[in-house]
């Protein structure tokens, strides 16, 4: 746009004409953004806020007397805030390369007035304290011109023909040679020892190899020792094991054989043996259960006899009553008591009977006795007395 300015990063833009700057200033002061100027009204120009460098080289003379040519280097800049760039502006806004020169001088003055404060021992010694100084003393002055410094590089220090520094620096070059004659003889020192170690090393190593050599030698002796009595050896093994070969075979023939005859005999004499006891339980089985079937046919044709026959053995025992005085008590009571009685006595003997057949009594005796004829007897003829005492027989 027409009029509108914008200075550049590194720079600062100054507006005469029209109003006045800040503290009085002939210009305002722009950094950082753009300003419209109205032309012909308004003057524009820029100083540079970039890191200027100037060099200073000036011979001193210390303390001592001493004349030292020293060589320095300042990066210094214009300060960045408004009271800075306007002292600035109004001292190098028209030639702004004398910044250089005059911060050179200035420094060249305090460099001069330091050293001649100082030895050579401490300027050589202390660079970093003779710098510091300078800035110290140089601030204040920087600062009326708008000038900020950002470093002093004290570059070299020479005092030309003098030999002063040499002087100052023999007793330590020749600390430093004789350290550098003892460092080489004990290189020399332990070159040798390294290599003696070497000799000794190599003669260890030659040592251990004939060593090693001899027991290879022995021990391939031995091998062959071992390999020549192998053969016998081998047939030996051999032999030893056809021998047990054979005697592992024969035992298991043995085996074999024994287990042919345990097959052949002793087998089928334990199947016989075991046929024959089957046999014999089973014809003693049948033979009881023929015994068991005859007993009781027996017992079945004796009960039907003994059935037939009582009426025969009441009929015996009602006339063994015929010739005995009997008093009857209660009438026919009495009387059918009696009969009863009869019956009762035919059908016990008929129980007593049954029982002997089906077994023997407590003294061991089978049924069908003299003992039973004798029971059938008094069954059939012998005098019965009544239980309840109401019939009375003489």
């Amino acid at each position: 746009m027409l009029g509108y300015r914008v200075p550049a990063p590194d720079e600062a833009m100054l507006i005469s004409g029209g109003r006045r700057g800040l503290g009085g200033a002939p210009f305002r002061v722009v950094t950082g953004h753009g300003k419209f100027v109205l032309p012909v009204f308004r003057k524009v120009r820029f100083l540079t806020l970039s890191m200027c460098e100037s060099e200073v080289t000036e011979t001193c003379v210390t303390r001592q007397g001493i004349a030292l040519h020293v060589r320095a280097v300042i990066a210094f800049k214009v300060g960045n805030d408004h009271e800075s760039i306007i002292n600035a502006g109004q001292r190098f806004l028209s030639d702004q390369e004398q910044m250089s020169v005059l911060t050179g001088r200035i420094f060249a003055g305090h460099l001069r007035a330091i050293i001649g404060s100082m030895t050579v021992e401490e300027i050589v010694t202390e660079r970093q304290k003779l710098a510091a100084e300078v800035l110290d003393t140089s601030k204040t002055e920087m600062a009326k011109i708008g000038l900020t410094v950002d470093s002093l590089q004290i570059q070299s220090i020479d005092d030309g023909d003098t030999g002063y520094i040499d002087a100052m620096s023999a007793p330590h070059k020749a600390a430093i040679q004789r350290q550098a004659q003892i460092a080489q003889a004990q290189a020399t020192q332990a070159a040798a020892q390294a290599e003696q170690a070497a000799a000794r090393a190599q003669a260890e190593y030659a040592r251990q190899t004939a060593v090693v050599r001899a027991e290879y030698s022995a021990e391939v002796d031995r091998a062959q020792a071992k390999a020549a009595q192998a053969g016998p050896l081998a047939q030996a093994d051999a032999q030893q094991e056809v021998l047990t070969a054979q005697t592992e075979l024969a035992q298991r023939q043995a085996e074999l054989r024994q287990q042919q005859l345990v097959a052949e005999i002793v087998r089928p004499a334990e199947a016989e043996a075991e046929r024959v006891r089957i046999l014999a339980a089973a014809e003693a089985q049948r033979m009881k259960i023929q015994a068991e079937a005859a007993a009781s046919y027996d017992r079945v044709a004796l009960d039907r006899m003994l059935i037939d026959q009582l009426p025969q053995i009441v009929k015996e025992a009602a006339g063994g009553l015929a010739g005995a005085n009997v008093n009857v008590l209660n009438g026919a009571d009495g009387l059918g008591e009696i009969a009863a009685g009869l019956v009762s006595q035919g059908l016990t003997i008929l129980d007593s009977v049954r029982q002997n057949l089906s077994g023997k009594d407590s003294d061991g005796r089978r049924p069908g006795t003299s003992e039973d004829d004798g029971l059938l007897r008094l069954a059939a003829g012998k005098e019965q007395k009544p239980n309840d005492g109401r019939v009375n027989a003489d």
